[in-house]
């Protein structure tokens, strides 16, 4: 692959090439990325879903918006870092095309945005409890009537899949979505893949799928401009990542690894000595003991502490980046930056605690458990309304449930894969408080 052509700065419509020359150095094509996905609705719905805490009440714990917006951060950090040593070994980068280090930070932090744009209410469980409601639930009767991939589609439902369509996604009046450039598209795409075969090899790529059949071309035009290199040829499609996906990958890792720790900490799940023993063993090169021991209160030991250690694994990723630019450049990189890195011991412990003591924490536990009959409950009432228009013996009843679903997800002349997808997607749009308050309409809990 190309830097040249990997960082383009096309948009979907566009008929000629756009050239960095001829960029507004005031408003760049890839800050207009960034602002795009930060003004959209979708993004601002993230305010209100869950990190790790499900509805959680306590100021403290990230919910995905404050975590999309860290991973920004802390991507923006990567990608001018990594940036500033690509321009010096390809600078013609920069003598021929005008490329700065400020783009490649421009890009990663407006695919770090998104990154979470497409994940469903309640956390992880939310994306298991759509897919299982089609695998086990009463969804299953549609398997029959669905291709193989369809049908993968929706009972693996993907937030990167669904992020890409929310992303990309035509609707009247407002082709390609949110229309990014290429080059943050392609960033964005974490697993640039489709559904099916599942786990076809143990490169990191290969771990989940990118996109939904809907998005199949737009997916297409996107890797074809970048210059992707194919890695499936026949009935399954695969590519090779974008090159600055590691370092939206990284951001993330490096955020979730040390902020999710942080939570537990201040939720009392992690004890602070103990908490303050692992993070000190990751940043034992760089802390300053005379600051450190000055400190008074734990929330300020604590916040220096996640600043070296945050920024101990971006020099860290940033040089295992850079030492296999070749690999990663020809496809061939196939582990996260994190799993090379010299500190993976360090690393591996703080997941290891958070897993014990946050993630499976019981109050974790009972709120996923209620998110799954939640989904499944909206998932039951919706698809049996839009699915009984569509063979045209819808009741009263389900005429009066559509009547509470937004326009664009109304519509029934599309074919059954595309109304039992779109309507996952309506699920998946909803903030966890949202979610609650429609279950309790739908239940007659609530008037």
């Amino acid at each position: 692959m190309d830097w040249e052509q990997l960082l383009s700065l096309r948009r979907k419509g566009d008929t000629n090439k756009r050239l960095r020359n001829e960029q507004n150095e005031t408003r760049l094509g890839f800050d207009v990325d960034y602002d795009r996905i930060i003004f959209s609705a979708a993004f601002r719905s993230l305010q209100d879903k869950t990190q790790v805490i499900p509805l959680s009440k306590t100021d403290f714990v990230h919910t995905r918006l404050t975590h999309s917006l860290e991973v920004s951060v802390v991507g923006r950090s990567l990608g001018r870092l990594a940036g500033k040593r690509i321009l010096e070994k390809h600078p013609y980068l920069k003598e021929i095309h005008g490329y700065k280090f400020n783009d490649f930070g421009a890009i990663v932090a407006a695919a770090a945005l998104a990154h979470d744009i497409g994940n469903p209410p309640f956390g992880h469980s939310g994306e298991k409890s759509i897919g299982e409601y089609f695998k086990n639930g009463k969804g299953k009767r549609f398997k029959s009537e669905l291709s193989d991939k369809e049908y993968q589609d929706i009972i693996d439902f993907e937030g990167n899949a669904n992020g890409f369509k929310l992303l990309t996604q035509d609707r009247a009046g407002v082709p390609g979505g949110l229309r990014l450039s290429y080059a943050t598209l392609g960033a964005f795409m974490k697993y640039p893949k489709e559904s099916l075969p599942k786990r076809p090899s143990k490169h990191i790529a290969d771990k989940k799928f990118g996109f939904f059949q809907t998005e199949k071309e737009s997916f297409f035009e996107v890797a074809k401009d970048l210059g992707l290199i194919q890695t499936s040829i026949g009935p399954s499609v695969s590519f090779a990542r974008h090159p600055l996906t590691y370092l939206v990958e990284a951001a993330d890792d490096i955020c979730y690894t040390i902020i999710d720790f942080e939570d537990g900490i201040n939720l009392g799940l992690i004890s602070e000595d103990y908490a303050l023993e692992y993070l000190i063993k990751l940043v034992k090169d760089s802390i300053n003991t005379k600051k450190y021991n000055s400190l008074k209160y734990r929330e300020d030991r604590l916040s220096y502490l996640r600043a070296l250690a945050i920024n101990t694994l971006i020099q860290d990723a940033v040089s295992i980046f850079m030492d296999n630019e070749d690999k990663i450049l020809n496809g061939t990189f196939d582990v996260s930056l994190l799993d090379k890195s010299k500190y993976e011991a360090q690393v591996k412990d703080i997941i290891s605690l958070s897993v014990q003591n946050v993630y499976r924490a019981k109050e974790v536990v009972e709120k996923e458990i209620a998110g799954y009959k939640i989904i499944a409950d909206i998932l039951e009432v919706y698809t049996d309304a839009l699915v009984e228009k569509k063979n045209q013996s819808a009741s009263n009843y389900h005429n009066l449930i559509l009547e509470t679903l937004p326009e664009f997800y109304q519509r029934t002349e599309i074919s059954l894969y595309e109304i039992l997808l779109n309507t996952c997607c309506y699920v998946a749009s909803l903030s966890d408080s949202s979610a609650v308050h429609i279950h309790n309409k739908i239940s007659g809990k609530q008037l």
